[in-house]
């Protein structure tokens, strides 16, 4: 088993079998095991410039929004940061109402006085990284159950962690890797004031919208900015009047040059998922489950929700991000499934099983004793996993990320606890949380639209899982509605307190344990939970199998790659920790279609729809177009919007900072390419491209078009 371990931490990073310079997810720490093949793509500054604990660097300027949801970068020394417009999305509709749409017309803080605070937004910067996988894997062995490693690993990366930071106000995690052959440590800092600086309208921010969304070509200007705001002695700190703007360590320079084909450029930021080590069997399950059923249930959601905010403002703007949220991964999982489909991308992973099986085969002695059970025991989970997960997948769909009521009546449970304890001082501080998380809610809640996704989700669940898998209240509607889910939930929804206003608010005034016993709402919301906690515990032995049987497959799979190839540098699977990844930028071709790496403001207006809210374009844009109106942002009379790399991204690097080579901010990653949906999965090193607004479209933006050139002034802007 040391020998394993051994193996993995020479190689450093993680699996895939045609490694080249445009694809990796790297640490960080250690980029200098790049660096040669950096340089020889052009980067022109030193591994230390991106990553050192001792003086400021590139690392102290990229930020994980709201613990890595998106990324966002430092451009000015008064803490101003630049996001996607997505990532901004739910703090522009917050604010948001008819009166002041700034959806619609967008948002410009011309003075730091008019900057609007976001309570709970956050921005988290690492401080440091370590590995400390050997602390942690001496103290496993092999004859431990799932359980009995989880909580040694628990044990030792609480007082790794607490080492760490000591009384300091830093924050620290152990996050594993290679599917828990290897360890990390990261120490954070978090700040928890940050304002909102700038949006542009959503006909320029979402321009394109869900049509265009995974697309290429992109005519999006997908960005949007904050501030980072700290108490005056320059530490974190809740949101006051006091708070000053934050001294970042460091801050990107931004570069109005412009990018050529082959240029180099690398994008720093958070990435959250991806699964590159998935059999077979893993891929069968994403494609036939998970998206499948993503698929169905979103759209018959999206369908109800989308023809309410077709009626009226005031529901468009109430609506407006969780559409947002539930169609952008609706149509990546449709991408998703088409993609890996075309690219063959099962059959490439069984030829990778066969070749694995053939290696653990050809020496008994050794390897079959230490890998023999890896692919059997990864079959077997996904074939007991096969229902459950079914079940599981419409548990998170239909219900749980379904009508609003199921989320709302969970969030009581733990008052109801408390209720049942009977410490009134606890309760009454609780009930406090719960009412001014009940003004955010209701804000932005329709019990109309509410009442009919629960009809037809509800009637698909019923349609589509196992009785076994029924809450109590579908016998109810069965037995005392003849069956009819739409007269169930008129009742549901003209008595539950969980979805009127009035009725929460009084509740929440003087909460009893008998009111819930006697909710409707409260009651099916605790009947799914029910039945999501039994459907851990009979799969729990299922996924114990599955994660001993990936964990041996990646060790088995490095182990081979060594003795073939042990210069060969790997990377790990996204996690939300903060990589590095380089490449160029550069065009594609789809069988005799050739894409061009840039798009300009003439797509824009070529796309122009009036009558089609997606392609709206403002006045005030077209006459800046016509015009030619381009400022110093102008690329040889061309408004250059957007430009393709051959870059390794996913969800979460939203908002990463695209740079060349000598680190100056050239655009902000914001999607991925139709073609290479797969990506998450299997990298496909000829398709797969991160689409990025150029930052030249973004301070044109800014100080054409808004007329904020008091953001533009803050900002350090290369021109040569």
């Amino acid at each position: 088993m040391k020998k394993i371990l051994s193996l993995i931490l020479v190689a450093i990073f993680a699996f895939n079998i045609n490694v080249k310079a445009d694809e990796g997810m790297w640490f960080l720490a250690f980029i200098n095991k790049n660096y040669s093949q950096m340089k020889a793509m052009g980067f022109k500054l030193s591994p230390k410039d991106i990553y050192d604990i001792n003086h400021s660097s590139m690392k102290d300027a990229v930020v994980a929004l709201d613990y890595g949801s998106c990324t966002a970068e430092l451009v000015s020394p008064y803490g101003l940061l630049l996001t996607n417009h997505h990532c901004g999305y739910d703090e522009i509709q917050q604010h948001s109402s008819v009166e002041h749409d700034y959806l619609t017309d967008g948002f410009w803080a011309k003075t730091r006085a008019e900057e609007l605070p976001n309570p709970g937004k956050t921005v988290t910067f690492l401080v440091r990284m370590e590995d400390v996988s050997d602390q942690i894997n001496a103290l496993l062995r092999d004859d431990m159950t799932e359980d009995e490693r989880e909580m040694t690993i628990k044990k030792v990366s609480e007082k790794i962690k607490a080492d760490a930071i000591g009384d300091t106000h830093y924050e620290a995690q152990v996050r594993s890797f290679f599917n828990g052959n290897n360890f990390y440590l990261f120490v954070l800092e978090t700040y928890k004031d940050v304002r909102l600086v700038g949006a542009p309208p959503s006909s320029i921010g979402k321009f394109g919208s869900d049509t265009d969304n995974w697309m290429w070509p992109r005519h999006t200007g997908d960005f949007s900015m904050f501030r980072v705001y700290t108490g005056p002695d320059g530490k974190p700190a809740e949101y006051s009047a006091d708070n000053v703007p934050l001294k970042p360590k460091y801050f990107f320079p931004v570069s109005i040059k412009g990018v050529k084909e082959n240029d180099f450029a690398m994008v720093m930021g958070y990435p959250g998922s991806t699964d590159r080590y998935s059999t077979s069997w893993g891929v069968e399950q994403t494609i036939n489950n998970e998206n499948d059923i993503r698929i169905k249930v979103r759209g018959a959601k999206q369908e109800i929700i989308k023809k309410y905010m077709d009626k009226s403002d005031k529901t468009r703007i109430q609506y407006s991000s969780k559409y947002y949220q539930s169609t952008n991964y609706y149509k990546y999982s449709i991408g998703q499934n088409q993609a890996l489909d075309k690219l063959k991308v099962t059959k490439d992973k069984k030829a990778i099983e066969k070749e694995l099986t053939k290696w653990i085969e050809s020496d008994k002695e050794n390897r079959e004793a230490k890998y023999g059970e890896t692919l059997d025991l990864i079959k077997k989970a996904y074939t007991d996993l096969e229902t459950f997960d079914k079940v599981e997948n419409y548990l998170n769909e239909s219900v749980f990320g379904g009508a609003e009521i199921f989320m709302s009546g969970y969030r009581l449970s733990r008052l109801y606890a408390l209720l049942e304890q009977g410490e009134q001082a606890t309760i009454d501080e609780y009930s406090k949380k719960l009412k001014e998380s009940a003004q955010d809610f209701f804000k932005n809640y329709d019990s109309n639209i509410d009442k009919e996704v629960f009809v037809a989700l509800m009637e698909m669940y019923k349609k589509d899982v196992p009785k076994e898998y029924y809450p109590t209240f579908f016998e109810t509607v069965d037995k005392d509605f003849g069956g009819d889910m739409k007269k169930y939930a008129d009742k549901l929804y003209s008595s539950s307190i969980i979805v009127d206003k009035q009725k929460a608010e009084a509740f929440l005034a003087n909460p009893k344990k008998e009111a819930l016993d006697n909710d409707m709402g409260y009651q099916i919301s605790m009947s799914f939970v029910q039945i999501y906690r039994d459907l851990y515990g009979k799969t729990k032995p299922f996924h114990d199998n599955l994660s001993k049987g990936t964990r041996k497959f990646v060790a088995a799979w490095i182990e081979m790659q060594n003795e073939k190839n042990p210069d060969k540098l790997y990377y790990p699977d996204a996690n939300s920790t903060i990589r590095l990844t380089y490449g160029k930028v550069g065009g594609y071709k789809v069988g005799n279609k050739i894409f061009d790496y840039t798009t300009d403001l003439k797509g824009v207006m070529d796309k122009e729809d009036p009558k089609n809210e997606e392609f709206i374009v403002s006045p005030k844009l077209k006459e800046l177009y016509n015009k030619k109106d381009y400022g110093k942002y102008a690329d040889n009379g061309r408004m250059v919007v957007c430009f393709t790399t051959n870059n390794d991204i996913t969800g979460g690097n939203s908002g990463s900072p695209v740079l060349n080579g000598n680190g100056e901010l050239i655009g902000i990653a914001f999607d991925g390419n139709w073609e290479a949906m797969s990506g998450d999965i299997a990298f496909d090193p000829e398709l797969q491209k991160c689409i990025n607004v150029d930052i030249r479209y973004v301070l044109f933006i800014i100080d054409k078009y808004a007329g904020a050139t008091n953001l533009v002034d803050e900002m350090t802007v290369v021109r040569e």
